[in-house]
């Protein structure tokens, strides 16, 4: 898969000073769950699956979930298997061709056999395209029944497939349990190391048993007591940089009353070049309008507190999420210059002045750092001198303005809507 495929080559040219690469699928592990982006997530029971799994690869999307579990009743699993069937069968038969290639699909289960049910229906042929599943409600209980079940419909395929744990159990939440209940997961992700791509944050159900559920306004970090489960998750399960643990849902999609003043600072979009002011007031407004605003917000929180990728529930949110993940040049220099410090000092550490006079790189403490900073150029690509996410927002606007973009006056639901009633629970 690659990154901003749907861009034409001279827009990639202009807005990149190293573009994104062709991330394959079995590839390194860190990598690929770098490159997973933002991950939209679709009601099993979604008319035309197939049909909007090929729309969202040329809008962008790299990796879509196929949800059997919140996001449809309980009456509604065995038709929502036989649509999930049905559509990847589709898919393998007449695969995206959009240059974007292949996105990753998973299936998120309810329960541990719907995956060798599923995998004895597919056969190997019709999971061609399924690069794995999705394990709601993930703990020490249950969770290596659940990776040893991936491992075995691997092995019935005849090729790998990824596992990637949802943590959303009270055990991680609860204060009481919590310490013993994550590192219970870390020995089991530790031990299937090879086959779990990334661990996923189920930050709607950590909120639902406490009754909470943040406003619009608000981020997921001013909900006090998911603010320090994420701290401890990060803590303990991407403890060393093996383990990449995604971002939490943003839930919100439509224009609503707002009760604070965005703080989207304007000047940004007023400098981006080629868009009269007039342009960047619309695109700001449009943001700010369809709460993306807040969800730019999250993102770079995420990023702050050591997350990486995003779960998303409409198609409107992936651009900003994108756009957020694109490597400054500045990022990319300094990660650089430590790389390069500690290859000529062998690991030794000390320091380095940035190339832009505004702050000193250590060589030890900034190597993780840097490290998964060019994971994310190879996935994101990295950014020309002085453009920033508002280049990128520009640019994806101008090429998807069909499918819902961050430019237009209203997003568009476009092929993946999710009804309100259901929204949350992805």
């Amino acid at each position: 898969m690659r990154h901003f495929a749907f861009l034409d080559p001279p827009v990639v040219e202009a807005l990149f000073y190293r573009p994104p690469e062709e991330i394959p699928a079995d590839g390194d592990r860190r990598l690929l769950a770098t490159a997973l982006g933002a991950t939209l997530y679709a009601p099993g029971t979604r008319f035309q699956l197939a049909h909007d799994v090929r729309r969202q690869t040329a809008a962008g999307v790299t990796s879509m979930v196929l949800c059997l579990e919140d996001a449809i009743a309980d009456t509604e699993v065995a038709a929502a298997e036989t649509n999930v069937v049905a559509a990847l069968r589709d898919l393998a038969d007449d695969p995206p061709r959009s240059g974007a290639g292949m996105p990753l699909l998973f299936v998120r289960v309810r329960a541990v056999s719907q995956i060798p049910d599923l995998i004895g229906r597919l056969g190997a042929a019709g999971a061609a395209c399924l690069a794995g599943f999705v394990l709601p409600k993930f703990s020490e209980e249950g969770g290596e029944v659940a990776l040893e079940a991936v491992l075995r419909a691997a092995d019935t395929i005849g090729r790998p497939l990824w596992a990637m744990p949802v943590l959303e159990s009270p055990p991680v939440i609860n204060r009481e349990t919590r310490v013993e209940a994550l590192g219970a997961v870390r020995r089991l992700v530790d031990k299937h190391a090879d086959h779990v791509l990334a661990i996923r944050l189920g930050a709607t159900d950590l909120c639902g048993l406490f009754g909470l559920r943040r406003d619009r306004d608000l981020t997921i970090y001013d909900i006090a007591v998911v603010r320090d489960c994420i701290a401890d998750i990060v803590n303990i399960c991407a403890r060393g940089g093996d383990h990449i643990v995604t971002g939490p849902v943003w839930e919100y999609f439509a224009a609503a009353e707002r009760l604070f003043v965005s703080s989207l600072r304007v000047t940004p979009f007023e400098q981006v070049e080629g868009v009269d002011g007039e342009q960047a007031v619309r695109m700001r407004s449009a943001l700010v309008s369809s709460d993306l605003d807040r969800l730019i917000r999250e993102v770079v929180l995420d990023r702050a507190n050591g997350l990486c990728g995003k779960t998303v529930i409409h198609p409107s949110h992936i651009p900003a999420v994108h756009a957020l993940h694109v490597v400054s040049q500045e990022e990319y220099a300094d990660a650089e210059t430590i790389l390069t410090g500690n290859a000529q000092t062998g690991n030794a550490g000390g320091v380095r002045r940035s190339a832009y006079a505004n702050k000193m790189n250590e060589l030890g403490p900034h190597r993780a750092w840097a490290e998964a900073v060019l994971r994310r150029a190879r996935a994101f690509g990295v950014l020309r001198e002085g453009d920033t996410f508002v280049e990128v927002l520009a640019a994806t606007a101008a090429s998807v303005a069909s499918v819902g973009s961050v430019g237009s006056d209203r997003p568009e639901p476009a092929a993946v809507h999710v009804p309100a009633e259901t929204a949350g629970a992805l």
